[in-house]
């Protein structure tokens, strides 16, 4: 089963969990604020999508953080930040059997289609 991870107050979030019902694909949701993010879960993360792709640079939460937080992205305190911030973190976050796909643009629908429900 699919797992997203997002903010339940985030409209992609939101967004994304009415297209998978709508598309009858099951997932289980994940609060990243409510439910905490384990240092594993991130690294994880980190190790398939990279520093790059996970943090949303364009979200009010990082154009808050010092030049001394931003920083941490880069000099290997990227865990620690995104588990103090998780709004930092892009979202959502859906992870498959074997993938972690980042936001809920054309191309994660078109894999997520590959879930469908069997009815």
């Amino acid at each position: 089963m699919i797992k997203i991870y997002g903010l339940k107050n985030c409209d992609t979030c939101r967004k994304a969990m009415k297209w998978m019902e709508n598309e009858k694909i099951e997932y289980l949701f994940h609060d990243v604020r409510k439910d905490k993010l384990s240092s594993d879960t991130i690294i994880n993360w980190i190790e398939n999508v990279g520093t790059e792709q996970l943090p949303n640079r364009r979200s009010t939460t990082w154009r808050n953080l010092s030049e001394n937080e931003k920083d941490l992205l880069v000099s290997g305190g990227e865990v620690d930040l995104l588990i103090k911030y998780p709004a930092l973190i892009k979202r959502p976050v859906f992870v498959l059997e074997n993938d972690i796909l980042v936001g809920f643009k054309e191309d994660t629908q078109n894999i997520l289609k590959n879930f469908r429900t069997a009815v």
